[in-house]
């Protein structure tokens, strides 16, 4: 057998029971592709099969409430992927009448969706001819095959996506994808890949010239950037004050607390004497030390280091985006994972 014909072999053998895979319903794999994006599957299964029990089809998703739908997705990170599932929900209601779409040329018009997006729906539920290229593949072909090139350069993107274009089985494109994205799941996977038991390793590159930990190759481009976030607790026990966030920064439109953000973590009372914490809260305020320790939590370009400092002190006048709520409510808001750490033992959450 060939080496696609072998992945194809192994995957029918070993391949994992996942409920996106007993279906060809576009709405359900768009559901799946979206939630998995940067996600490991072990834990977006969970975020997959309560978002489909919430919104069974489009028009239901469609009808729900941006609130509500970051909700659902706290705790799963790059929360732009829940706002632009809305979006797109909305548009297939109205522009298709509720009909998910799963030819290539349609998906790749929505709002969120990418090529390799649009390929995988496409060809998970159409059976289209189109090569889907994750990192699972990007993996397996540059360690195969043996290709230095970086696979998040524009020549390299290009390389790859010709080639797994090359490799594509156009009689049975949703098997042949399925296959090579399982094989670099589970077996080629990025640290101890199993060699060992793998169908093809006589033939392949990185084996036979010992340069799996060398391949892939990407170049380093990301500048982690640190933030040091200063939130505030107002509270009277029973309610405390909020704040919604805009649509510009980290957690678009999402709920937190009253916060100032500082160039470096600085002590407390040094902290009390900005100019900014003056202003909200009077030259009088009164800080306590952070209630609990500072709370380091890592996104892809931002490193960020939050802490919570309580005050006794009341702002001299409400932002427009701040609001009081009863301390019952918060588990009804949109938090993100980092700001219900800091708050969910302060109030038995």
């Amino acid at each position: 057998m060939n080496f696609t014909d072998e992945l194809v072999q192994w995957y029918l053998e070993n391949k994992r029971d996942l409920p996106w895979r007993n279906t060809t319903n576009a709405y359900i794999i768009w559901l799946s592709e979206i939630i998995l994006q940067q996600t490991r599957v072990e834990q977006g299964l969970p975020y997959f099969n309560r978002f489909l029990e919430r919104y069974p089809d489009v028009s239901s998703f469609a009808a729900a409430d941006e609130d509500e739908v970051l909700k659902l997705w706290q705790g799963l990170g790059y929360y732009s992927r829940g706002r632009n599932m809305l979006k797109t929900a909305r548009l297939v209601q109205e522009q298709y009448n509720g009909v998910f779409p799963s030819s290539y040329d349609e998906l790749i018009k929505l709002k969120g969706i990418g090529g390799y997006t649009a390929a995988a729906i496409a060809s998970f539920s159409a059976n289209e001819a189109k090569a889907v290229v994750d990192g699972n593949v990007y993996r397996v072909l540059a360690r195969y095959l043996g290709i230095y090139e970086p696979i998040n350069s524009t020549t390299g993107k290009k390389i790859f996506q010709s080639l797994a274009n090359d490799f594509l089985n156009k009689k049975n494109p949703a098997l042949h994808n399925q296959a090579m994205m399982e094989f670099g799941a589970m077996l080629c996977k990025p640290k101890n890949p199993g060699c060992g038991i793998c169908p093809v390793h006589l033939n392949c590159y990185a084996f036979t010239h010992n340069a799996t930990t060398a391949l892939p190759v990407k170049l380093k481009t990301v500048k982690v950037r640190e933030r040091f976030l200063n939130y505030f607790l107002v509270t009277d026990g029973d309610t405390v004050l909020m704040n919604k966030r805009g649509d510009k920064d980290i957690w678009a439109n999402m709920y937190d607390l009253p916060l100032v953000e500082t160039d470096t973590l600085m002590p407390i009372h040094e902290l009390k004497n900005l100019p900014q914490v003056k202003e909200i809260f009077g030259p009088d305020i009164e800080l306590s030390e952070s209630l609990i320790p500072v709370h380091k939590h890592i996104l892809t370009h931002q490193r960020l280091f939050l802490r919570l400092i309580k005050t006794p002190s009341k702002p001299l006048k409400l932002q427009p985006n701040w609001f009081y709520s009863s301390v019952e409510n918060l588990h009804s808001f949109a938090l993100p994972k980092a700001i219900f750490i800091l708050v969910e033992n302060i109030f038995n959450l």
